[in-house]
């Protein structure tokens, strides 16, 4: 049985209906394996986080909350007020919400544990970058927050929570993205395709605005910090090439758009087509993006959207991570595009 939906005046004054993403996630809630309504609830804990931290970037321009902290965060970087912010934002709403036992932020050096089986607390254990491409507030540039869900055993020990957690992203039973631009898009796949929401400010939900997204087939745009070019290892180079030279009427069909933030770029590509990458190099041999915060979740969606995610040899949610913090090349994307870049590296390594 389908929820109903609502209906809002449109501009012209007439009414257009529409479906929040609460009344959503009930209606596919008997989809989910071992569904209890926990699940439900725990999407809806991070929504309303989402909806605080939109509030707080809003009205950056007007509190003091560009910058940086003052503080190193455990991947060694300088953190912005807004990453600080955002982090307790999400996980205050996962305390409070109680659907969840563990938590895991990029801000964090360790998991944060949240009561005992047995204690009301859900077996689900969630991680996220609270505020990815956070130095992009200050220049009034879009961000976004990722977030990725596990569903943990019943009967695992607490003291063997971490290395059960410690999974391919193939265990993934959730994953998405708030993307923080022209609008505010929350945009999530259960396993069972990808669906993208849009905040109605007027009423202060997320609105059903992109059903059962698909990544186009034709990859328009690449997005790659090419200031780094020369520390790129040469079969990528070559790829890069590859990307940019003419068609055969001399037009270059595939061009460069590069944002600086992950979830802002992949959303890009996600809607218009086309290939995300940050490949190793010479100052980061094992690339930058976090396995478990932020490439795990977007090569779901990827892969939900029709798309692949690669780390250049191998399916991004078939690797073992060994590490809460492990860094990977992410080259994720339009499918066409990813294999040609994996046939590119190959063919560099038998060179």
């Amino acid at each position: 049985m389908h929820a109903s939906r609502n209906e809002i005046p449109a501009a012209s004054g007439t009414l257009r209906s529409f479906m929040t993403l609460e009344q959503f996630i009930i209606d596919h809630q008997e989809e989910q394996a071992h569904s209890t309504g926990a699940f439900s609830r725990l999407i809806r804990d991070i929504s309303i986080a989402a909806k605080v931290i939109n509030r707080n970037i809003r009205r950056a321009g007007l509190l003091d909350v560009f910058g940086a902290s003052g503080d190193i965060n455990v991947q060694g970087e300088v953190q912005k007020k807004l990453d600080v912010i955002a982090d307790e934002e999400i996980v205050r709403a996962l305390r409070r919400g109680g659907e969840c036992c563990l938590i895991g932020s990029e801000e964090q050096p360790d998991t944060i544990s949240i009561g005992e089986a047995g204690d009301g607390v859900g077996r689900y254990a969630v991680y996220f970058d609270p505020l990815d491409g956070s130095s992009n507030t200050d220049v009034n540039a879009s961000v976004g927050t990722i977030f990725s869900v596990y569903r943990l055993d019943e009967d695992a020990d607490r003291s063997a929570m971490l290395s059960e957690v410690l999974q391919p992203g193939t265990e993934q039973v959730a994953a998405g993205y708030v993307a923080y631009g022209s609008s505010t898009m929350f945009v999530y796949t259960t396993g069972e395709g990808v669906n993208g929401f849009t905040l109605d400010p007027e009423i202060g939900e997320f609105v059903l605005s992109h059903p059962d997204l698909k990544i186009p087939n034709h990859g328009k745009m690449y997005s790659v910090n090419e200031a780094d070019v020369e520390d790129f290892s040469e079969g990528f180079r070559r790829y890069l090439r590859w990307l940019k030279a003419p068609d055969e009427s001399g037009q270059r069909t595939v061009r460069l758009r590069y944002i600086g933030a992950f979830v802002s770029d992949f959303h890009r590509n996600l809607i218009t087509g086309g290939i995300y990458m940050y490949p190793s190099s010479a100052g980061s041999p094992d690339g930058k993006l976090r396995l478990m915060y932020e490439a795990n979740p977007l090569a779901f969606i990827a892969e939900q959207a029709g798309g692949a995610a690669s780390n250049g040899r191998n399916r991004i949610l078939e690797i073992q991570p060994n590490d809460l913090h492990q860094r990977v090349p992410v080259f994720i994307g339009n499918e066409t595009l990813v294999r040609e870049l994996e046939r590119h590296l190959a063919e560099s390594v038998t060179a």
